[in-house]
């Protein structure tokens, strides 16, 4: 069993900055722990931040931890809130723009880039 948080020394150690707006960390991640998803991670964006729009290789689901706002998937937008959880194809432009007065945090789980082994 392999338990990790975000206060584990391993955790604390992927620390980084994402998409312009947030900060990120790995949970789990296919270099160091997992087969068949890629990762894992957790993110944070402070209020009137945003994860800047951009497109990744690979499916990818945002859960909604806290906070609330405003979720872009190409041309849809939605208000999002703490239990949301948003699929995100393969190759959609995407982008997160915190709204509230609160930290809006997220888990990002992400699939395997197609074509790649783990």
């Amino acid at each position: 069993m392999l338990v990790r948080n975000l206060e584990h020394p391993d955790t604390q150690l992927t620390r980084y900055r994402a998409h312009g707006g947030g900060v990120a960390h790995m949970i789990l991640d296919v270099r160091r722990h997992l087969d068949t998803v890629m990762f894992l991670a957790h993110a944070s964006v402070p209020p009137g931040n945003k994860l800047e729009g951009h497109i990744d290789p690979m499916e990818e689901i945002y859960i909604i931890q806290s906070g609330k706002g405003i979720m872009q998937v190409d041309e849809e937008k939605r208000e999002v809130f703490p239990g949301d959880a948003i699929h995100l194809p393969i190759g959609s432009w995407h982008e997160l723009t915190n709204h509230g007065e609160e930290e809006l945090t997220i888990l990002v789980v992400a699939g395997l880039i197609p074509g790649e082994q783990a």
